[in-house]
């Protein structure tokens, strides 16, 4: 099959070029279409339970994404807080509110909230914190003390040594954070101040990862491509050869990536490096061929006979290994991560596609070169015969060792195993995207500073809902029924005044609650005509509407507002939260300041009536609409703002677990029910299914290439024997991974999966020329010395091509691009040194069984010398 499709491609090679041109132009018109997209959330499917659930908790109490800046002050005695810096906040503030993008009336700071102090006993007065800047130091100081009286803001709006505040920046889409946050820069830029001020937030985090994610991609690839170049340069001295690899390299990468945009996907964090990934893997089948080409060519057989003779013996083991190959990365697709699936299945289809312009490409461009560039290569190559390289001497004395030493090979490897297997079961979960940046990023810089001095600048939300509003109706009128019986045994005849009054209000009234207020004053208009004995029942009828109205306004009466202030409490306890941010903390301020002012009275009053009170006079203020952040509009739910001094998903799941703990301690009230939102929520979510999805990718991708071997060798010992290299490398690099405490994140999460195609390509060349080498000379140590010459060097040449190839991400400045560098490269060369040197060993204990000696040496040396 090979001989004959080689022959039809250098029969039309003009063809064949025109074609792989035609399919890289096509696949490069369409790249400028590209769209970015770095949203974590878009790891979950728009329809994921958890994601749908944190759209409506934002949605429910009017919450949006926020970029955090911050002001710090550590020089002076008073901080932040003199003329000059709260002028610089103060102008600041009010600039950034006109940036398009950023929603003007929710813009948190010094300049935009209110001070809250008792006028008179019972009054409260709503000011301006700093309506204009402060002109003296008296000033500036009464600012800081009036903040940090005032428990919604201290550490969440300033720091509690003075030294910091922050403005909180809301924005009307997460694509703008970027933008939004250069403008505030510039701004920053312009004002006269010796104050730090820094910019977080993940929404900010994730939109700059994905504009600097796009500079590297553009960068990257190139210089893999070059690198790639300088290696194959070395190997084979000939420019003209390494050419072509190189340039159907190119037409891959463009080709696939092409197609990605063109089909309308996005471009996400995975699938930015895809021409990463495809470079290095689309000249490994071309190492082989020409690795092997180099070293049959002589002038007399010419290039065609040659390549078609090296095609026909490589071509089954090609086609396998990128079969392999691609299953590995497509074995994404069963991954309940979109952004992933995507990518793998386009790396799958890179890889094919590979497979397919090497078969036609290479022979096609071997048979136009003339035969002067023929005779060059043939003449570098003579110089310095194959056989004395530094490579070809290293790896004669390897595989003398691996098999001469096969029970201390396979004993280490064994112990090895043991040892990675430890560590895999010391891995820990996590991720964080502030993290993807580098520790001197300004973001991760701005992430520590910011928070070392505020109660954190991650969020998560805690919704407590009631469901008392679904069955109040009926229930009102089952008990409102009881009552008109009760009252007709004692002869009181009200019944049907109440259904005339009931029937008026319903037609009048809009819901339920308006008909319960509309009853209400129609049951007071009938206690002052009512008799001796109708006054009870119309008594009591307002008291089970008033009853069922306060049922409706669940988090207005004072034991659910306690409840959430101990839950709050109990929460603050843990170490990763710094603050809880509830409705119970805004009806104790403003009940202290209508009381007295003092400590002693910042507690929930006694009685829902004096808790509707106390909302009521916040509503006085100038920012009232800040109320239905914390709590909606019926009352209904309640929003428990949590601030995170981490975005590291682990700390998340430990604040969840406390929760639960709470709760199953300290049961939620009747009817209320408790769920999780927020960015780092939502982290944690996906990362816990990329997991999952992850080990069931390997383990059926695992399970397919074990068939594939299968079908390959046509035998069960060799087709398990192949998997033993990329089982024990992936065991190993994972082992370290857990020794070393590196976190198991996204980039090594997906890495996992796909490593497992392409580790297991140096296992099939070196067993299927094994094999080969065995059918021509029936004597095991005679295979393995021809096995540990072109084949070994092509394997190597390979691994290194692939490793090297991968290296250049390590001077990128984005943790991901770093890990899958190292790791790649890491996981490539365990699997090369797994394949020829513990492939040999084990083949070498097994020998009678699987490769038993056929020949004598007489006959084994005619062999060879043919």
């Amino acid at each position: 099959m090979g001989r004959r499709i080689a022959s039809l491609a250098m029969d039309h090679p003009r063809i064949v070029f025109l074609g792989t041109l035609l399919l890289t132009l096509l696949g490069t018109a369409l790249i400028p279409l590209i769209q970015i997209d770095t949203d974590p959330e878009n790891m979950l499917p728009a329809d994921q339970e958890d994601r749908v659930r944190h759209n409506a908790i934002k949605e429910q109490f009017n919450l949006h994404d926020m970029i955090v800046v911050g002001v710090v002050n550590e020089s002076g005695d008073e901080g932040v807080f003199n003329p000059r810096s709260l002028g610089a906040i103060h102008s600041l503030s009010k600039e950034i509110a006109e940036i398009d993008g950023v929603i003007r009336r929710d813009l948190l700071s010094l300049a935009t909230v209110d001070n809250i102090e008792q006028a008179g006993p019972g009054t409260i007065r709503f000011e301006w914190m700093m309506n204009t800047p402060p002109e003296t130091e008296t000033e500036a100081r009464a600012i800081r003390d009036a903040t940090l009286d005032l428990p919604l803001f201290r550490d969440t709006l300033i720091s509690g040594d003075g030294e910091a505040t922050a403005i909180y920046v809301p924005i009307e889409a997460k694509d703008q954070s970027h933008r939004i946050a250069g403008e505030i820069e510039d701004l920053i830029a312009g004002l006269d101040t010796n104050d730090e001020f820094h910019i977080t937030g993940l929404p900010v985090a994730e939109d700059t990862f994905g504009v600097e994610m796009f500079i590297q991609m553009a960068i990257s690839a190139p210089l893999a491509a070059l690198v790639i170049f300088a290696l194959m340069w070395w190997f084979f001295r000939s420019v003209t050869l390494v050419v072509a690899p190189m340039l159907m390299a190119f037409a891959v990468v463009l080709t696939t990536m092409g197609a990605l945009i063109g089909m309308g996907f996005t471009v996400h964090i995975m699938s930015s490096m895809i021409p990463i990934f495809l470079m290095p893997i689309a000249v490994v089948d071309s190492v082989h061929i020409i690795s092997e080409f180099a070293d049959r060519y002589r002038p007399e057989r010419g290039a065609r006979e040659t390549m078609a003779e090296v095609m026909d013996h490589l071509f089954t083991p090609m086609l396998y290994t990128s079969i392999t190959s691609g299953i590995g990365f497509a074995s994404l697709a069963f991954t309940p991560i979109p952004p992933v699936q995507v990518f793998g299945l386009f790396v799958g289809a890179g890889i094919v596609l590979a497979f397919i312009l090497t078969v036609i490409f290479i022979p096609a461009y071997a048979v136009r070169l003339k035969p002067e560039r023929l005779e060059a290569l043939r003449a570098a190559g003579s110089r310095r015969p194959p056989d004395d390289t530094p490579l070809a001497r290293g790896l004669t004395r390897l595989g003398g060792f691996a098999v001469g030493r096969a029970n201390l090979v396979v004993s280490i490897f064994a112990i090895a195993l043991v040892i990675g297997g430890y560590g895999i079961s010391q891995i820990t979960v996590n991720d964080n995207p502030v993290r993807w940046f580098q520790s001197d990023h300004r973001i991760r810089v701005a992430d520590r500073v910011l928070n070392e001095h505020f109660a954190g600048t991650y969020s998560a939300y805690l919704r407590l809902e009631s469901a008392q509003a679904e069955d109040a109706p009926q229930r009102f009128r089952t008990q409102s029924r009881q009552i008109i019986d009760q009252a007709r045994a004692d002869g009181a005849r009200i019944g049907d005044t109440w259904t005339q009054l009931r029937e008026q209000a319903a037609r009048d009234a809009d819901g339920f609650r308006a008909l319960l207020e509309t009853l209400s004053l129609e049951v007071e208009d009938q206690l002052f005509t009512a008799d001796d004995a109708a006054y009870p029942w119309w008594e009591e009828l307002l008291t089970l509407i008033d009853e069922t109205r306060g049922e409706l306004n669940t988090f207005q009466r004072p034991e659910m507002l306690r409840y959430i202030a101990d839950f709050q409490a109990a929460l603050a306890e843990s170490p990763e939260v710094g603050k809880v941010n509830t409705v119970s903390d805004l009806v104790r301020t403003v009940y202290r300041e209508l009381r007295s002012g003092d400590a002693g009275d910042y507690r929930i009053p006694d009685s829902r009536q004096a808790v509707a009170q106390t909302i009521l006079s916040f509503q006085g203020s100038h920012r009232p609409h800040d109320l239905w952040r914390m709590v909606t509009p019926d009352y209904q739910a309640a929003n428990l703002w949590l601030q995170l001094s981490s975005g590291d998903n682990q700390d998340m799941q430990a604040v969840i677990d406390r929760a639960n703990t709470y709760v199953e301690r300290n049961p939620l009230p009747e009817g209320v029910s408790m769920s999780w939102g927020g960015l780092n929520y939502i982290n944690v979510v996906w990362q816990d299914a990329m997991v999952k999805g992850m080990a069931q990718s390997l383990a059926i991708a695992w399970v397919m290439v074990a068939l594939m071997m299968l079908v390959l060798f046509r035998s069960v010992v060799f087709g398990l024997l192949a998997m033993v290299p990329l089982t024990v490398s992936i065991a190993l690099i994972y082992g370290v991974v857990g020794l070393i405490g590196k976190y198991y994140d996204m980039p090594i999460a997906v890495l996992s999966s796909l490593t497992l195609g392409l580790s297991v390509d140096f296992a099939i060349h070196f067993i299927e020329r094994s094999r080969e080498n065995y059918r021509r000379t029936g004597n095991f140590a005679e295979s393995m010395r021809l096995m540990f010459k072109e084949p070994a060097r092509a394997i190597s040449r390979n691994a290194i091509v692939i490793a090297v190839g991968f290296l250049p991400l390590l001077a990128a400045p984005l943790v991901p691009y770093n890990t899958v560098g190292i790791f790649l490269a890491s996981i490539m060369a365990a699997s090369a040194i797994a394949s020829v040197v513990l492939l040999p060993a084990i083949m070498k204990l097994g020998q009678r069984r699987i490769m038993p000696d056929r020949t004598t040496a007489s006959t084994q040396s005619t062999g060879e010398a043919s």
